[in-house]
């Protein structure tokens, strides 16, 4: 059995897998290379391995290699002398040598610039190096542990990474699997982070059941322990005692929960809604329900290029119910409505041509220029500007054919 747990959490396959191989692993020296997605862990394996180690009682290291400069990560882990760049005022002990008799974990290590990789090909070689800017070889007792979030096979068939450097850090692979596919381990996780984060501020939250322990487990948390350590730690904060409730979790985790369920079943039909906070003032409770209304309609619309068959099967309504809600939004015209004012319109510009032709026969009688009433009739004409003319669904209205 492991002397030191560390923060390790699960009683999954998967966990007690790593942890018999960290058992295995941790009294050699043999270099070991953890990958995994982000937040599944991968700096507390090392840890465990260094704790249950002999080197226990020396420094463990961690050096974070994407979040370092790549024009500055040479001399981070190796260390410089004074005047060996601008800037360099005065001799500097790189991480290595700091991890003298212990372990440095090197996280992230994929992120390494292509030339620094053989400076640590030749250390995981001999242990030995140089600090930059001086000839002398400094020998080093240390333990090298790495991780990755990427793929480093890839990476070497991409170029991007040393295969030789590789086969010397994949002396011992460890494989850390996605939060998701060891969802057993969700419940013994949260209880432990509420543990935790109760006895750090002395509140005291209850453990999550029923349906929100459904929605926890339902979730697929890609940003795997860290993400679910975030949100238990918010909880206890904000909730401060008490049992969480539906109201208390992220839209992203209910909205999973309810994808897989029936819609409208049973007490998760309260989940089905937006969440609002009622104001101290007071609102307008119909026209905030209209407006949902109204914007669920214009999706089901937007998204069947407005086909009111389709989408009022989407709604789950009859369609002349739909088609009288957007009547009377104005977003609609039946066809006798359509007629009656297409014949309004001719004839207003029946009206407006004879009236024209009328005028202009009698000034052209009167002044000699009989043909203004032909040009007039053609104003009049040209004028005519039927209500479902060219453009006939311009302004919002969908017009009622059928579909």
């Amino acid at each position: 059995m492991l002397a030191n747990r560390s923060a390790l959490v699960g009683e999954s396959v998967a966990i007690q897998d790593i942890l018999n191989t960290i058992e295995k692993i941790s009294q050699t020296d043999s270099t070991v290379l953890i990958s995994g997605e982000s937040g599944v862990g991968k700096e507390l394996i090392a840890r465990a391995i260094h704790e249950n180690s002999g080197r226990a009682n020396k420094a463990l290291v961690i050096v974070n290699c994407a979040a370092i400069p790549a024009e500055l990560i040479e001399a981070e882990l190796f260390g410089h002398t004074k005047g060996a760049f601008t800037g360099a005022t005065q001799n500097r002990l790189g991480r290595f040598e700091a991890a003298h008799g212990g372990t440095i974990f090197l996280d992230e290590v994929g992120e390494l610039p292509l030339q620094l990789q053989a400076k640590l090909l030749r250390v995981l070689q001999t242990r030995q190096f140089e600090a930059v800017g001086s000839n002398k070889t400094i020998d080093v007792d240390v333990r090298i542990i790495a991780a990755t979030n990427r793929d480093l096979e890839e990476a070497v068939q991409k170029r991007e990474f040393r295969e030789d450097l590789f086969y010397r850090l994949n002396v011992i692979p460890l494989r850390i699997p996605a939060l998701r596919d060891r969802k057993s381990d969700i419940p013994t996780l949260i209880q432990h982070f509420i543990t935790q984060f109760n006895q750090a501020t002395g509140h005291s939250v209850e453990m999550p059941q029923g349906q929100i322990l459904e929605a926890l487990m339902a979730y697929d948390w890609p940003g795997n322990v860290r993400e679910l350590e975030n949100l238990i730690e918010r909880l206890v904060i904000l909730k401060g005692q008490g049992s969480v409730d539906l109201g208390d979790l992220p839209h992203r985790i209910f909205q999973k929960f309810t994808e897989g369920r029936p819609a409208g079943a049973g007490a998760t039909s309260e989940w089905e809604f937006p969440r609002m906070v009622l104001p101290n003032n007071g609102l307008d409770l119909k026209a905030i329900v209209d407006a949902f209304e109204n914007h669920l309609v214009d999706q089901a619309l937007a998204r069947t290029n407005n086909n009111k068959n389709r989408a009022s099967e989407l709604l789950q309504m009859n369609r002349t119910t739909l088609v009288e809600k957007l009547r009377k939004r104005g977003m609609i015209q039946t066809v006798g409505s359509r007629n009656r004012t297409s014949l309004n319109a001719s004839a207003g510009a029946s009206t407006g041509a004879s009236t024209g032709a009328t005028t202009g026969a009698t000034t052209g009688a009167t002044t000699g220029t009989g043909n203004n009433g032909n040009n007039n009739n053609n104003n009049a004409n040209t004028n005519i500007n039927p209500a479902f003319g060219n453009g006939a669904n311009r302004g919002g209205f969908i017009p009622d054919v059928g579909v």
